[in-house]
């Protein structure tokens, strides 16, 4: 098995609902490593590099103006197969289609506030955990 890091964030939505414990708490029972981890409110810029592969789509405003509303948790995850670990437990985009177990199926009613964030692949993880850590 491969060890891979992966980008965890906590969006406004989860830090305003006071989630932050639950989502890590759910991290650390399923035996991803917490490696670093900080709070910050990402300006318009850096939300902008972010979701950069959505710029053509017409909810690229939305997404940028709600991860900008307010403070938001990032993590860098660490453990076996983290990068598809982590996804699976998050769930699904659509909180809808989330099963229960997941943090969206438990968690969230919401498309547009669906909690938190997970790199979807290697070279996604690779560009998310350097713009917000810099490595």
């Amino acid at each position: 098995m491969a060890i891979e890091s992966t980008l965890l964030i906590v969006k406004p939505d989860g830090v305003r609902r006071r989630l932050v414990g639950e989502v890590l708490r759910r991290v650390e029972a399923k035996g991803l490593s917490i490696e670093a981890m900080r709070m910050l409110t990402i300006d318009r810029s850096l939300a902008e590099e972010h979701y950069g592969e959505h710029s053509e789509k017409p909810f690229f405003g939305e997404l940028v103006d709600f991860i900008t509303s307010g403070p938001i948790v990032v993590a860098r995850l660490t453990g076996e197969q983290a990068i598809s670990v982590w996804r699976t437990l998050i769930g699904p985009t659509n909180p809808v289609d989330a099963p229960p177990g997941t943090i969206r199926g438990d968690l969230c009613t919401v498309i547009t506030e669906n909690l938190v964030h997970g790199s979807d692949s290697a070279e996604s993880a690779a560009r998310e955990l350097k713009l917000f850590f810099g490595e």
